[in-house]
């Protein structure tokens, strides 16, 4: 997944010195058929290093490019990319092309958000509302039967390669997969967080993977307002006590970066929400204070949340930075956007540069406040909050 990175000038192997080789080529090419070439050299190194589990070598190539050639960075990140999540495996000596998917779900709650086992009839009801809904017709299926927290999902390319390809062989073999829970990491506790239904479709190679693909012209707009009303209700047993958002269907990758833009709004909201519940006071008593937070270069925006007519701040959020945004964006001015819809009259912009620091003793993120400080948010002691922090 394309992430920012920082400065690598250590040795690297000559199978990601080639990477880089070839991706630089492909960064400069001034054809299609030229982009082929390079695609296809590229696609057999990038499909060697997963066989043999070489992560190092994809981070490394990624790393220098980072530094050296931004265009062919991005190229070989999507070339990798697809490559985790996406395949062509052979059945009956049929050849299926394989996409791993992932099925976000924006979630709050004051209580526990829970990461489990998903049972068989609620899997299967997620089935078929997938296949009624999002997939192309004839679309085989293979979902795991776990809700994934964003600390549970795999780590690396190689492991997201590995889970596609044993998610693949399910879909043509007619299964799920089963998860072992006991072997899945704890997951952290936010009052708002992420959750994943995680899965692999097959279809006959070269046809349609998803509805919108098909003939029939139905949008991907379509097809999330369906999805939502018909199977968003399967997750209820799953999510007892928590509000929710289900985001559509799509390939790993992006349907994860879909879910980090999401989750930044919705964050806000469900804070909003939260304090509202819990302080039982309306929107407009609240005040939010934003400041920008800075490491080498603007990492993340961090909006405390207190009362309206004091300097406490009863709670914060942080709202990373995405892709290619930077000081350039109107950051602060989205997330005022979000603020006001909520509810709030008092946002504060700070125009100052807070130093990327957290707490010494907790390692919590540090808020703004009124004064310009960064303070550590704290509920009132009537109250009994899950966290100070949201992802």
């Amino acid at each position: 997944m394309k992430r920012n990175r920082f400065s690598s000038r250590k040795r690297i192997s000559a199978e990601a010195t080639e990477l880089g080789r070839l991706a630089i080529g492909l960064a400069d090419s001034g054809s299609k058929l030229e982009d082929f070439f390079w695609q296809g050299r590229l696609a057999e190194i990038v499909d060697k290093i997963f066989h043999d589990g070489s992560e190092d070598d994809l981070t490394a190539s990624l790393d220098r490019l980072f530094d050296t050639h931004p265009m062919a960075h991005d190229d070989l990140a999507d070339i990798i990319e697809a490559h985790a999540e996406s395949c062509v495996m052979l059945d009956h000596d049929r050849e299926f092309d394989v996409l791993l998917f992932a099925v976000p779900l924006l979630a709050w709650s004051r209580f526990s958000i829970p990461a489990a086992t998903i049972p068989k009839s609620t899997l299967q009801m997620l089935r078929v509302q997938l296949g009624a809904h999002v997939f192309a017709n004839g679309a085989r299926l293979a979902l795991a039967d776990y809700l994934y927290s964003p600390d549970q999902l795999p780590h690396s390319f190689v492991e997201t390669w590995q889970l596609m390809r044993h998610l693949g062989s399910c879909a043509l073999a007619g299964n799920d997969l089963e998860i072992d829970a006991s072997t899945m990491p704890e997951t952290n506790r936010f009052l708002s967080d992420t959750r994943y239904l995680v899965g692999t479709l097959a279809v006959t190679r070269g046809q349609p993977l998803f509805r919108w693909n098909e003939a029939d012209k139905t949008t991907r707009e379509a097809a999330l307002k369906e999805w939502v009303k018909q199977g968003g209700p399967a997750f209820e047993p799953l999510l007892t006590g928590c509000a929710y958002q289900p985001l559509l269907a799509d390939a790993y990758h992006s349907a994860c970066r879909s879910a980090d833009s999401a989750s930044r709004p919705y964050s806000l909201n469900a804070s909003v929400a939260f304090l509202q519940t819990t302080l039982g006071q309306p929107a407009e008593e609240l005040r939010a204070i934003v400041g920008a937070f800075h490491d080498k270069r603007l990492e993340e925006y961090r909006i405390g949340f207190g009362p309206r007519d004091g300097d406490a701040v009863f709670h914060g959020v942080v709202w990373p930075l995405l892709g290619v945004e930077d000081e350039t964006n109107d950051v602060a001015g989205e997330i005022e956007t979000v603020l006001r819809k909520a509810g709030l009259k008092e946002i504060v912009l700070l125009d100052q540069q807070f130093p990327y620091e957290f707490c010494d003793d907790c390692g919590a993120p540090l808020y703004p406040n009124a004064e310009g400080d960064a303070v550590h948010a704290e509920m009132p002691e009537q109250t009994n909050a899950p966290s100070q922090t949201l992802h």
